[in-house]
């Protein structure tokens, strides 16, 4: 089996390309899951006005930075897989650096967390905040990185699909794409926290059926 090797203080392993793929396909799923968990269990936190980036605020908020920074390692493995199993193919340098991207991005947001608005977490300002605190800047930076690679890794693997022949799966790429697009681009700021959500399960659907397509062509 296709293997990637790492080392870590003097030690080599070795690491499936299985392996990493699954692990990409598990990074999308895992935040959301552990982030709407919360969402039902924290008291006070209304997903129809704040965010799910708001939860790395408060009491359990280390929870949610975990839950960021885990997601987007999970994601740094998913494109180190990808690399190795499409090397030398359609989308073999773009499409596992963008996914690398998106992990990167996903690890900012958690160390950066944004600043107490939309009344979250309790005494926090009832609207957005009057000016924005550079680490607030830096977890919004990170969110865009995030998205955004992962919407344009869904056109470039959508032309590797193209040329292989692989219809449905190009269609399918560019659905979410546009999906992720339209969604996150519809003129209604007071429904922005429920968007983000559902911008959130097309792209990151996306990367998960993608990483488990590459993961069953493995020999």
């Amino acid at each position: 089996m296709t293997s990637v090797t790492l080392t870590q203080a003097g030690a080599t392993r070795h690491v499936p390309t299985a392996g990493l793929l699954a692990a990409g396909a598990a990074s999308g799923p895992l935040f959301l899951a552990v982030s709407l968990a919360q969402v039902l269990t924290r008291d006070g936190f209304d997903l129809s006005r704040q965010p799910l980036s708001l939860l790395s605020l408060g009491d359990h908020g280390w929870i949610q930075i975990a839950n960021f920074v885990l997601s987007g390692l999970l994601a740094l493995a998913g494109a180190a897989g990808l690399r190795r199993a499409l090397r030398g193919g359609p989308a073999g340098t773009w499409g596992p650096a963008l996914v690398a991207v998106s992990g990167v991005g996903f690890i900012v947001a958690g160390a950066l967390r944004a600043d107490p608005s939309m009344g979250w977490p309790a005494g926090a300002p009832e609207g957005s905040p009057e000016t924005m605190s550079w680490h607030s800047v830096g977890h919004g930076v990170g969110a865009m990185l995030a998205f955004g690679s992962l919407t344009v890794a869904c056109l470039v693997f959508a032309r590797r699909f193209q040329r292989l022949g692989e219809r449905g799966w190009a269609l399918f790429s560019v659905l979410c794409a546009l999906a992720t697009v339209v969604v996150m681009a519809w003129p209604d700021e007071g429904s922005m926290s429920i968007r983000l959500v559902l911008s959130s399960v097309s792209i990151f659907g996306w990367l998960s059926a993608v990483s488990v397509r590459i993961r069953g062509n493995l020999s």
